[in-house]
């Protein structure tokens, strides 16, 4: 079967982006590593100034029967050792420093992004062909540069109504309006997506992307389902927007919170799944969905292998990212060379393969890490209509919604105003000695001019604050002493001591 092209979307870029002419210099570039050249037109430094000559470094063996978080022994033969070399490429998957340490490469490395496009194919069902991938200094910079790709300033986007505080305020920086979408739960419902844009008020700008993270959602929890996936690509398709797919927690799947221990331990100790059977429990992808172009999918390693890596990749139609290259040519360059070095030898050694043996191990870690503690908040929250312990299926934040009218002192204190209960709790268990984060911190508020109808931003309780919480950061000796004094203080301000 031949697979059809993408759409043309460019008509859905910004004003910078159709001003933007390719920068001269980039254009000859490539020139450099011909050797049929004597290239005398760009300051690039010799590599003989480098003063970095060679970088060895050890990490564990596929398929990490230790576990991946087992200390690395370099009397067993559990080690994996890459020796990086200026001027040398010992393995296929290696960059030598004298080129990742070079201007140039503003798309990546070609070793990085042969391994990523491989792995692209073998997690998503890509369904048009002129598909690639554009490494970047991890989501951040994806998204501010998805951004200044696509919007001007006054452009309208879509949220979900509680999202990422950081791309809310990179959004709200440029100057962009980002309108919220009802979400429960599972996330984002599709028919109230519907039903705000099939109502959309004539004369306010439509938007012109929905930024999503379908799985893990920070700050929620929740977890879209692939048949929301295929309603909310539908409906993209009618309103002619592009989904932004922002999954840095894509594998942390952790599955369904099993209470009883008994049913659960033949979770926990099951064998080690295959990599079909591992790659079969992978929630369907947005990207896996797109017949057209119209998602761009922003990848990272930061939590699958290190934050300060500062590397991920987008994936999209090749279109569009041209835009996202030609931008990045003229601000980060290229993400950093020492990093796609390191990465790119250790994935390349790992293999595909071994890849994917980190990725089963790190999930069941996250699963080991889920379990505990939300056993943590169901022994220590009172069972009560007042809370609402919500279990994720994936990612790593856990969320407690609390009925703030059930305050003893919600009229007489805090006249009636939820958020000023939540501000009080937040006060009250930081001082305790704990810190969860409130919900109001993720809030996605903007509106657009002329507005938009009243009921588009309708919530079923207005007086359900929630708190978000990680079980990624901290041991389980101080996850749960954490749990337990967010638990006395909910007590103690609800009035069940």
């Amino acid at each position: 079967m031949v697979l059809p092209e993408s759409k043309d979307l460019t008509h859905l870029f910004s004003e910078e982006t159709n001003a933007r002419k390719p920068s001269p210099l980039k254009t000859c570039i490539h020139l450099f590593n011909d050797p049929n050249i004597i290239f005398l037109g760009g300051g690039l430094p010799m590599s003989d100034y480098f003063p970095w000559d060679n970088l060895t470094v050890d990490s564990p063996l596929p398929p990490f029967t230790k576990g991946i978080g087992a200390p690395i022994d370099p009397a067993t033969n559990d080690v994996l050792k890459a020796d990086l070399k200026k001027n040398e490429k010992l393995d296929e998957g290696d960059i030598p420093f004298a080129r990742a340490l070079q201007y140039g490469f503003s798309a990546g490395q070609p070793e990085l992004l042969k391994f990523l496009r491989e792995h692209t194919t073998i997690i998503h069902d890509l369904q048009y062909q002129d598909w690639d991938v554009v490494a970047t200094t991890g989501n951040t910079n994806s998204w501010e540069s998805t951004l200044r790709v696509f919007c001007n300033k006054g452009d309208v986007i879509l949220a979900e109504a509680y999202s990422f505080s950081s791309s809310l305020a990179a959004a709200q920086a440029q100057g962009v309006i980002t309108f919220p979408v009802p979400i429960d739960e599972h996330g984002i419902i599709p028919s109230k997506l519907a039903n705000i844009l099939d109502n959309w008020t004539p004369g306010a700008p439509k938007p012109k992307l929905l930024y999503t993270i379908p799985t893990g959602q920070n700050p929620t929890g929740s977890s879209l389902s692939d048949d929301r996936k295929e309603e909310i690509y539908k409906i993209a398709q009618k309103h002619d927007f592009i989904i932004i797919e922002d999954e840095p927690y894509y594998f942390l799947q952790v599955g369904k919170y099993i209470k009883d221990l008994k049913e659960r331990s033949n979770v926990e100790t099951e064998v080690k799944p295959s990599h079909e059977e591992f790659l079969k429990s992978l929630a369907k992808t947005f990207l896996s969905l797109d017949t057209e172009g119209r998602v761009i999918r922003m990848d990272s390693f930061s939590k699958v292998l290190a934050p300060g890596s500062r590397l991920g990749w987008i994936t999209g139609s090749k279109r569009l990212l041209k835009a996202y290259v030609a931008l990045h040519e003229m601000t980060i360059q290229a993400p950093a060379g020492f990093t796609q070095a390191l990465v790119s030898s250790t994935l390349n050694k790992w293999g595909q393969s071994g890849y994917i043996d980190w990725l089963i191990c790190l999930r069941h870690e996250y699963l080991l890490k889920r379990n505990h503690a939300i056993d943590a908040l169901f022994k220590y929250i009172p069972e009560s209509p007042v809370f609402t312990i919500n279990p994720p299926i994936a990612g790593m934040f856990f969320t407690v919604n609390i009925d703030a009218s059930a305050h003893p002192e919600f009229a007489s204190k805090f006249h009636s105003d939820p958020l000023k209960v939540e501000q009080h709790i937040y006060e009250t268990v930081v001082k305790n000695g704990v810190l969860v984060v409130p919900g109001i911190w993720f809030i996605a508020d903007g509106e657009t001019s002329p507005a938009q109808p009243k009921d588009s931003k309708e919530v079923s309780n207005p007086n359900i604050i929630f708190f978000r919480g990680t079980y990624a950061a901290v041991s389980p000796e101080k996850l749960d002493a954490g749990l337990k004094r967010l638990a006395d203080v909910l007590k103690q301000e609800f009035g069940f001591n």
